[in-house]
């Protein structure tokens, strides 16, 4: 390394980074060469001062060389607490240029949803998906970039970015491939944990190639900085000692260099131990000591400049920290010969407009905030946050002033942060209301409120961390104050947060217990069909005595004239299914509930009084009784409605769960498939173990297995952990009779026997009768007809019995199929043609498939071989085509 400054770097942080800068203008070059080229990400991670603003300056300069768009932004120690802080400022250049109509054009349906978090839009009532506003800013920056490619988006200190703009970054990251994109991404080592920590580690390894770490400077490069600033004489000893004294830190080695100057001292060896005295007044207490040189207004106005952190202009500063208008200009001109604040880069797009002042370095401004006493700082922030409030721009851009304000039983402060809450939640923050609503606890609220604080806390922790929830709606429901509608809704609340924790049993007796301590009226009414909601998802060895019984009594009485009723119609049509009643009654009562053919108002997929899992329980009775036009109707509306509203988590997971389960109702495997595959993606982000979870790995499972892929089968149940013990909840269809049917096709007859018998007594315990939902007796006849004949006819006259009962073509042809295989000759042949009669007019296509084939080989029948060839083609069934086309291939002559 040479001795002399490498010609055309502009700062200390691009020495000995030859390497580095390479990385970029190949990146930078990569962009360029076509729209179709695929997104890069860079990582860069080092200590402070170590360069990483400087070599995204530099980025910067070379991309806009070549032609390319670039917009940066920064995270900021003081405001980690700001919702999409970061991703805001980094699209400030795109937004701003836009009319209103242009954004809505560009964001297309995902206006409303990424919108309000990138704040060109009001956010709306209620909450916002986080997942689905993540998605949504995803989107959003994938249209911006596609309209001014090559694009270069730069973050510096990400570290300090909020924690819903490490989400998007984190997503975005892992879509880079189909987006013509180079982010960079600088950041510290360590000063991150939690939720946070775990995104920017998903940045790091989305990244293209292995993280960057950034050294020191080695000795021989800090004397070339030395003689580049002091003159070519700087001695061997002076220069050996600025590298000593520095460690190596760029940016402190600049900023010594820049006292040495200042101090006209001469670079010779004879001077070299005053250059400890000299770095220490370049930071901490030093910094401190000659910041309080400059005077007491001087002191003031950096520690008005610190604590707002952005957006810092002269004339705001001046009013936090009561200063004149001309003594503030004084200041900050101080300041600036100082090198302590200076003007920002024009060019910095994302980082301050003209006219606005920031720190010359974050040490610097970290260094004033901490300086500050801690009274005066708590003090302070209050007076941020009036000046905020009064501004106009609401209770959420105040409330990370409000956080940090002293507790002090303020009222009004205390109004504000739930105002703050609010906000956030409906932007899809639910984090930052969280700690809005918690800070308003500490202060405290008043007696009357506090149960309502607690309350709105256990809302906004309840899609993000049900266990949470269940802490907080329980000590709101243990004071006074909460009464009514909000009281009912609030226990409605904590048994939802109890069902999505897999504590299904608290579930129930927590909204039984509600129930019973009311008088009569709606509101009891609802905790009832709350109660039997929860009853009737619970999959415990038995259910509550004659709850089956009160429930349709209950239903004999309704008409479907308000939600309550209608909720109580469906409850009853869900049960009766389960217990494989007559189908036709059962639709009956399913349609009752209905509104012309629809959902009734207040009973919408995106409603939250009474939750998903009720209409997933309409659907399915639907799905079960042949029905499937109408289930696939519910199904496709509630995916639509979640893709639109934006709610990306548990609800759309879901949602392509269920359209899978309607996809393997209907034959269509393929597409069952991909609808599963993807809602198994979702649930993954959602958490393993969960109700949902299950319910995607179990149809994703069971479709596989249609399909004849045994051994795709089984790695997904070991990978997603389909084996006992069971959720706490109905899975539909049966787990436990998929998880016998998967032993039974891998050859672990044994255990799969044993699996399928456990699936029986555990249905029969329970009073699920549905021959087609729980389908383990049709699977263990076929499995004991060679071991235990006796017992294997008897479970097939039973399944009979029962598929009679339901009426169903799907439930009796199935039955008849398995008849068919326990018989020999024209008995079996007799019996496989019934099958095919009712299969055929069932819409289970994969069903009526395997009823053809099986009656084609029975029958030596080519047109019935050939049928079911096509069929099972056309289903995706690709084990049973090709045990058609096996035996067409085969002489088949008369019997």
């Amino acid at each position: 390394m040479t001795e002399v400054r490498p010609p055309g770097a502009p700062t200390a942080g691009l020495w000995e980074r030859d390497e580095e800068l390479a990385a970029i203008a190949e990146a930078i070059d990569t962009l360029c060469a076509d729209r179709s080229s695929p997104g890069s990400l860079l990582v860069l991670r080092g200590e402070a001062g170590f360069g990483k603003t400087a070599l995204l300056a530099e980025t910067r300069r070379i991309a806009e060389q070549r032609g390319c768009t670039v917009w940066s932004a920064r995270g900021g120690e003081t405001l980690r607490s700001v919702p999409f802080n970061v991703v805001r400022r980094l699209l400030q250049p795109a937004l701003v240029s836009m009319l209103p109509e242009e954004a809505r054009e560009y964001l297309g349906d995902w206006y409303g949803i990424a919108g309000p978090a990138l704040g060109i839009t009001d956010p709306g009532e209620g909450h916002a998906d986080p997942q689905g506003v993540c998605e949504g800013l995803v989107a959003a920056v994938g249209r911006l970039a596609h309209r001014d490619w090559p694009l270069v988006l730069l973050i510096d200190d990400a570290h300090w970015a909020d924690q819903e703009t490490l989400h998007w970054l984190a997503v975005f990251a892992e879509r880079l491939a189909d987006l013509s994109v180079l982010v960079v991404v600088a950041r510290r080592p360590g000063e991150i944990s939690g939720v946070s920590a775990g995104h920017l580690d998903a940045v790091a390894a989305a990244a293209d190639r292995p993280v960057t770490v950034l050294s020191a400077l080695t000795p021989e490069a800090a004397a070339g900085l030395t003689r580049a600033a002091l003159g070519t004489h700087a001695d061997a000893a002076f220069c050996r000692e600025v590298w000593a004294v520095t460690g190596g830190n760029p940016y402190e080695t600049v900023e010594l260099l820049a006292k040495v100057q200042d101090s006209e001292l001469e670079p010779v060896e004879a001077h070299a131990g005053e250059l400890r005295d000299l770095n220490r007044s370049a930071r901490g207490g030093g910094l401190v000591a000659r910041l309080e040189q400059l005077g007491i207004d001087a002191t003031r106005f950096a520690w008005a400049a610190a604590i707002l952190g952005n957006d810092i202009t002269v004339d705001l500063v001046a009013e936090l920290a009561t200063l004149k208008a001309d003594s503030a200009a004084r200041c900050a001109e101080l300041l600036r010969s100082a090198r302590i604040l200076t003007t920002p880069d024009p060019s910095g797009a994302g980082r301050g407009t003209p006219g606005d002042l920031e720190f010359v370095h974050p040490l610097i401004a970290t260094a004033v905030y901490n300086s500050i006493p801690d009274a005066l700082r708590r003090a302070m922030h209050g007076i941020a946050a009036r000046i905020v409030t009064d501004s106009g721009r609401g209770a959420a851009a105040a409330a990370r002033h409000l956080l940090e304000v002293h507790p002090d039983d303020d009222e009004e402060l205390v109004w504000q942060l739930r105002e703050a809450a609010r906000e956030h939640v409906a932007v899809g923050a639910p984090d930052a209301a969280r700690r809005c609503l918690e800070r308003a606890l500490e202060e405290p609220p008043r007696p009357e409120i506090h149960a309502h604080v607690l309350y709105e806390l256990g809302c906004a922790t309840f899609l993000t961390a049900p266990a949470r929830t269940i802490g907080h709606l329980r000590a709101a429901l243990g004071m006074p104050g909460l009464d009514g509608d909000r009281r009912v809704d609030a226990v409605v609340r904590l048994s939802q947060a109890l069902l999505h924790n897999n504590q299904m049993d608290e579930a129930v007796r927590t909204v039984e217990a509600e129930a019973a301590r009311l008088e009569p009226g709606p509101g009891q009414l609802r905790l009832r069909a709350v109660q039997f909601m929860w009853e009737g998802l619970l999959a415990g060895e038995a259910g509550s005595p004659g709850r089956s019984e009160r429930l349709a009594e209950l239903a004999a009485t309704c008409t479907g004239r308000d939600n309550s009723e209608r909720v109580l119609l469906i409850l009853r049509g869900f049960d009766a299914m389960m217990r494989g009643e007559n189908a036709e009654e059962i639709v009956e009562v399913c349609d009752r509930a209905l509104v012309n053919g629809r959902l009734a108002p207040g009973l919408g997929w995106t409603d939250s009084e009474w939750g998903v899992e009720l209409l997933l329980m309409l659907a399915s009775s639907y799905a079960y009784t042949d029905r499937l036009d109408r289930a696939e109707s519910l199904y496709n509306e509630a995916l639509l409605a979640y893709d639109t509203a934006g709610w990306g988590g548990g609800h759309l997971a879901l949602a392509h769960a269920y359209v899978g389960l309607g996809h393997r109702r209907r034959g269509r495997l393929e597409a069952a498939e991909t609808s599963l595959r993807e809602s198994l993606r979702l649930a993954e982000r959602v958490g393993r173990g969960l109700p949902l979870y299950w319910t995607a790995t179990c149809n994703l499972v069971d479709t596989l297995l249609a399909r004849g892929h045994v051994d795709e089968a089984w790695e997904v149940a070991e990978r997603h952990g389909f084996a006992p013990p069971y959720p706490s909840t109905v899975v539909l269809p049966d787990p436990r009779s998929v998880r016998g049917r998967l032993l039974l096709a891998v050859g672990r007859t044994k255990d799969g026997v044993n699996e399928l018998e456990a699936a029986e007594k555990a249905a029969a315990a329970r009073g699920h009768h549905h021959p087609v939902h729980v389908s383990c007796a049709a699977d263990l006849a076929r499995a004991l007809v060679t071991e235990d004949p006796v017992r294997a006819a008897r479970l097939a006259v039973d399944l009979r019995r029962r598929a009679e009962r339901l009426g169903t073509d799907t439930a009796i042809g199935e039955a008849l199929r398995v008849a068919a295989a326990l018989e020999t000759g024209q008995r079996a042949v007799r019996l496989a043609a019934q099958a095919v009669t009712y299969l055929e007019s069932s819409p289970c296509q994969y069903e009526h498939a395997a009823a053809r084939v099986e009656y084609g080989i029975l029958a030596r029948s080519v047109p019935d071989l050939e049928r079911g060839l096509a069929l099972a083609r056309s289903c995706g069934a690709d084990t049973l085509a090709k045990q058609a086309a096996r035996e067409l291939g085969t002489s088949v002559g008369p019997r």
